[in-house]
């Protein structure tokens, strides 16, 4: 016989059991009831904290791939001697220095002074920031290791003296650009750094008598030529 109705269940049960009452077969759905919600529940926390383990751990077996441009350390040690692109060729280099005023050079024969003065100021400059790393490098290394102090010490000499000729050239196309009055500026940094005793400190010296800024000419002729040029 098949129950539709909860009263109909009722009846049957008080028939089964005549002692029986509503409220105790309230009671009795109420539990039942009530556990099958608990026993959902546990299931369901229980699948949950399953899950939340799992995900983990199917997330690390997955692992991102590295890019194809990146090489592996050890192909990057073995290649290392390609890892110098500053020695030969590089704008922060002698040798990129040298270019620079290669290009001037040529812009200065093609009558283009505007181009020269670009090229010798930026070789200017290069040659600048070198004497001063190289400098810095010196002054880092000395009394932890001077054969290191001492090479990063000649070299900052090489480039201060590059960057002193460049100089000069410079001031020398300012002169034929007709502006005097920034080539000397110039002329006397170069007196500065060089020394008026060295060969490029004496030619300074002299574009600045030529140019009228200083009276006295140096170095002084000595009292056998002046007296050789008297006769």
């Amino acid at each position: 016989m098949r129950i539709t109705t909860v009263k109909e269940y009722a009846k049957r049960v008080i028939l089964l059991n005549p002692s029986s009452t509503w409220q105790q077969i309230i009671v009795s759905d109420s539990m039942s009831a009530i556990g099958l919600l608990r026993s959902i529940g546990f299931v369901f926390l229980t699948s949950t904290a399953v899950l939340t383990l799992v995900q983990p751990g199917a997330a690390q077996i997955k692992r991102p791939e590295l890019p194809a441009s990146l090489q592996p350390l050890q192909e990057l040690e073995e290649n290392y001697s390609d890892l110098r692109p500053l020695k030969d060729s590089g704008l922060l280099s002698m040798a990129g220095g040298e270019k620079l005023i290669d290009e001037a050079n040529a812009a200065v024969n093609a009558g283009n002074y505007d181009l020269a003065v670009e090229k010798l100021r930026s070789a200017r400059q290069l040659f600048n920031q070198l004497s001063n790393f190289y400098q810095q490098l010196a002054g880092s290394f000395t009394g932890i290791d001077n054969r290191i102090a001492d090479g990063q010490r000649r070299q900052a000499l090489e480039s201060a003296q590059k960057r002193d000729e460049t100089t000069y050239q410079l001031a020398l196309v300012y002169r034929a650009q007709n502006q005097p009055e920034l080539a000397v500026p110039l002329l006397i940094q170069i007196i500065r750094s060089q020394n008026p005793t060295r060969d490029l400190g004496k030619k300074a010296y002299q574009q600045l008598f030529e140019l009228g800024f200083v009276d006295s000419p140096y170095p002084r002729p000595s009292d056998n030529q002046s007296s050789s040029d008297n006769y």
